[in-house]
């Protein structure tokens, strides 16, 4: 009686350990999954604003190609083009 006492004990702790052992397995293939789940999340939100970004250059792109009143607008504000009779008074920040 004692050695099957024994026998179920060991069969026990056995059990026990391997239940034991896949339970942590578990607990880190989760904590793996919510990691790489944040990573996507984070990446999706930077694919967002990036197609956001992409569709205002293609907007301003296309106004570039049909608009000359705005080609001369950025023309002037990013270049400092001016008229031949105009003149540009720039004010220097305190």
């Amino acid at each position: 009686m004692n050695l099957r006492r024994f026998a179920f004990l060991i069969f026990l702790l056995i059990f026990a350990g391997s239940g034991v052992a896949v339970g942590i397995f578990f607990i880190d293939t989760r904590d793996e999954y919510l990691r790489l789940k944040a990573i996507q999340n984070e990446n999706l939100r930077r694919l967002s604003e990036a197609q956001a970004r992409l569709q205002e250059q293609e907007k301003v792109l296309e106004r570039l190609r049909t608009d000359p009143s705005y080609v001369e607008r950025v023309i002037r504000l990013k270049l400092g083009y001016t008229k031949p009779d105009e003149q540009v008074f720039r004010f220097l920040e305190p």
